[in-house]
């Protein structure tokens, strides 16, 4: 918990956040074993057989194709463990600061982002 608290004091302003409505909900969630290193920003999707995540990527067909939650901190999943972190499940985020996995785009993913109450803006 202590290493959590210094995470969160120690955060300086990088323009992820997009605003402040919709409020910001956090989630601990899963990252897979072998997803590699990801960054603070990156859009992730749920594996639907596991419940785990990974990057999102709108040309796979596991589940994790579909954008729902945005990584709060990196992690590096490159193991072969499984990595427990936080994750965004809601909020308003600027586009240009989110990690996209493989050709996926605002475009691509928005759609889903929004079902999940998370919201792209281009604000700075």
């Amino acid at each position: 918990m202590a290493e959590l608290v210094q995470n969160v004091s120690s955060q300086n302003f990088d323009g992820l956040i997009g605003g402040t409505y919709p409020h910001l909900l956090t989630a601990g969630v899963t990252i897979v074993a072998g997803a590699g290193a990801l960054k603070r920003g990156t859009v992730l999707g749920k594996v639907s057989a596991s419940g785990k995540y990974t990057t999102a990527d709108s040309s796979k067909t596991d589940g994790s194709q579909t954008g729902c939650a945005i990584l709060i901190n990196d992690v590096d999943a490159s193991g072969e463990d499984d990595v427990v972190t936080e994750a965004y499940v809601a909020g308003m985020f600027n586009a240009d600061k989110l990690i996209f996995g493989s050709s996926d785009t605002r475009a691509k993913q928005e759609d889903n982002l929004v079902l999940h109450n998370i919201y792209l803006t281009a604000n700075h």
